[in-house]
């Protein structure tokens, strides 16, 4: 389900750009790999799986488009520096670097080894400093250079059992705003992407842990006024603006897609919505959650 059905009017917004993306072998960074392909730029395909990079650079040279797949832990900073280094020596130049890589770790903070904590930390954060500091030479070289990091609605909130996660997003969104500020002058630009539900696998392999991931994913829509996950696409289309002279204006910024979950504290969406299929004539109401009467009542003394 996309919370915003639209036709996407190709434009050769990236021709001539050669694009960096970071676990692209998947979900949000898959669907930014085939996007860019499509408006013109040669991509690196950045990933752990060989195998599924290879598969995806196939297909989009079946589709008009050229990539290099390339295998690598972005923990590892070397791997990081050696992937740049292919990607010059295949297109020539880097033009947009992807900082797309992450992933989760579901349990209470006082269960956490060092070497866990470390590990998230590692594939979240700090894979994009490596990729930074290896790309930045190259980046310098072209014009219009962009950087974009992908964080999360836990950039700014608190997640059940995520303790981890939850800081290293919060920690991207500074890096990014120390970034835009340190190489504004160089003419590179960086800001921060930050999903709400989405459709991906890591959300799958979040939810796994649970009892009822169904039903827990359920509930986490009836917070969203739009009451849908947003698509892999719908982030990627939001990743291309950022990378392309739409947004020319635009550095240091956080820019969140999350079909409306973070604009209010107390939430409950009942029923459908316009945006689910089917329900284009029927909008339920919704609005706040509000709370019994007894409680109601003990506010009102406070």
């Amino acid at each position: 389900m996309a919370p915003c059905r639209i036709a996407v009017n190709l434009m050769g917004r990236l021709e001539g750009k050669v694009a960096w993306i970071s676990g692209a072998t998947s979900g949000i960074g898959e669907a930014t790999a085939r996007l860019f392909a499509k408006e013109g730029a040669r991509v690196a395909l950045i990933g752990r799986r060989l195998a599924l990079s290879r598969r995806l650079a196939a297909e989009l040279k079946t589709e008009g488009g050229e990539a290099l797949p390339v295998a690598c832990d972005v923990s590892k900073e070397r791997q990081v520096r050696d992937s740049i280094r292919r990607t010059i020596g295949r297109f020539g130049r880097l033009n947009l670097l992807i900082n797309n890589a992450g992933m989760v770790h579901v349990k209470p903070l006082h269960e956490y080894t060092e070497r866990e904590w470390d590990h998230v930390m590692d594939v979240n954060v700090k894979s994009m400093f490596f990729a930074t500091k290896h790309a930045l030479p190259h980046l310098r070289r072209g014009e219009h250079s962009c950087i974009v990091n992908v964080g999360s609605i836990s950039s700014f909130v608190g997640q059940a059992l995520t303790p981890v996660y939850t800081t290293s997003k919060h920690a991207i969104v500074g890096l990014t705003r120390s970034i835009a500020l340190d190489y504004a002058a160089d003419g590179i630009r960086c800001n921060c992407v930050c999903p709400g539900i989405t459709a991906t696998p890591m959300l799958r392999k979040h939810l796994s842990v649970l009892p009822d991931p169904a039903a827990a994913l359920a509930a986490r829509l009836r917070r969203v006024p739009m009451g849908v996950p947003l698509t892999p696409d719908d982030v990627a289309r939001t990743i291309l603006f950022l990378s392309c002279d739409d947004s020319c204006g635009i550095t240091g910024a956080t820019l969140v897609i999350d079909a409306g979950y973070l604009t209010a504290a107390e939430w409950e969406t009942k029923g459908r919505t316009a945006f689910m299929p089917g329900s284009d004539k029927e909008r339920p109401a919704s609005g706040p959650v509000r709370p019994s009467a007894k409680v109601a009542g003990r506010r009102r003394k406070a």
